[in-house]
């Protein structure tokens, strides 16, 4: 039984964040978009719309925030587009996710 005391049960904690931020059918649809280039808040929308996946931009930039936080996807940089804020533009962080299950050994 874990007790927590020293027994590595914090280094679950990234797994549970990758999984909590990749439960999601249309994270992985905003993934395969972005795939190995990058792509702005207003590309990915019209991707999943046209993968008729209908969300609003308050609810595509939750699902972001949440595969930012998870250390996913990151911000790559700005576009200016005339007034207001500038887009952001995304990229995966990595290709690929490893899970060592023996940490330390």
């Amino acid at each position: 039984m874990c007790t927590g005391d020293g027994c590595g049960h914090g280094r679950g904690e990234h797994f549970r964040k990758l999984m909590r931020a990749l439960h999601c059918p249309t994270r992985w649809t905003i993934i395969e978009c972005i795939g190995e280039g990058e792509r702005g808040t207003k590309e990915i929308q019209k991707y999943l719309a046209d993968m008729k996946e209908k969300i609003t931009p308050s609810c595509l930039y939750y699902h972001l925030s949440e595969l930012k936080k998870a250390g996913i996807i990151e911000i790559a940089g700005y576009r200016e587009e005339g007034g207001g804020a500038p887009e952001k533009i995304w990229r995966l962080k990595s290709r690929q996710i490893v899970i060592d299950l023996l940490e330390g050994e």
